[in-house]
């Protein structure tokens, strides 16, 4: 994958991810309780533990897509931008339509998710629609519509996603599942180069990462009924 038109990592150094006493909530059952990390640009969290312990429950949190109970969570070094302006978040859903083709999907990420990424100055806004999908494996579909691929093939659009819009913050909810050995290995790369351009990486995963230079946080117990 090349890093051509991609910002320069000093832009992003001084970045760091700050979690105080996150709790998250549902109903009257604490789901989170009281997580606290710093991650500094250039790093990777494994968030690791049994089903139900609350992986995917704190990446939404921490993306802004479910309301914290107690704790902060901050974004230093990117000024006045709220933390889910300079991330980008892959669920389990792929995000993709599947009427419109390869190219245009990514294309309409590129046009959607570039404002946040001029509002912090960046020297660009990530890769070409063809270059990210040569990064994943895939410019020999750019033209067929996603409803056509298979389910690993839509994974890897939906982690090209991640690479035509440059957001220093990454969450990702397991984003390895689909995925054949040779694809892992592309986009272990691709996690690496996004280290090394001074991004960060917060990845909820029941599988390695292929990063031996990833810290891990590992949630509690499942507690009875619990959902992740």
């Amino acid at each position: 994958m090349t890093s051509a038109h991609r910002p320069h990592a000093d832009l992003h150094s001084a970045l760091a991810l700050r979690v105080e006493g996150l709790c998250v909530a549902r109903g009257e059952r604490r789901v989170v309780e009281n997580v606290g990390f710093v991650l500094a640009g250039g790093e990777t969290l494994k968030i690791t533990g049994p089903n139900g312990a609350g992986k995917s429950t704190l990446l939404r949190a921490l993306a802004g897509l479910l309301p914290r109970s107690a704790g902060a969570v901050a974004l230093e070094g990117a000024g006045e931008e709220e933390v889910a302006l300079q991330t980008h978040y892959l669920a389990h859903a792929d995000g993709l339509k599947a009427q419109l083709t390869v190219a245009e999907n990514l294309a309409f990420w590129a046009d959607y998710l570039a404002p946040a990424a001029s509002a912090q100055d960046f020297s660009a806004r990530g890769l070409s629609v063809a270059a990210a999908l040569a990064g994943v494996g895939l410019a020999h579909v750019a033209g067929a519509p996603v409803a056509i691929l298979s389910a690993g093939q839509k994974r890897r659009v939906a982690l090209a996603r991640l690479m035509v819009a440059f957001r220093p913050l990454w969450l990702l909810d397991e984003p390895l599942t689909g995925l054949d050995a040779a694809s892992r290995e592309k986009f272990g790369h691709a996690m690496r180069e996004h280290c090394a351009l001074g991004g960060m990486i917060v990845a909820a995963t029941h599988e390695p990462l292929g990063l031996d230079e990833a810290r891990e946080l590992r949630l509690g117990k499942r507690p009875p009924g619990a959902a992740s």
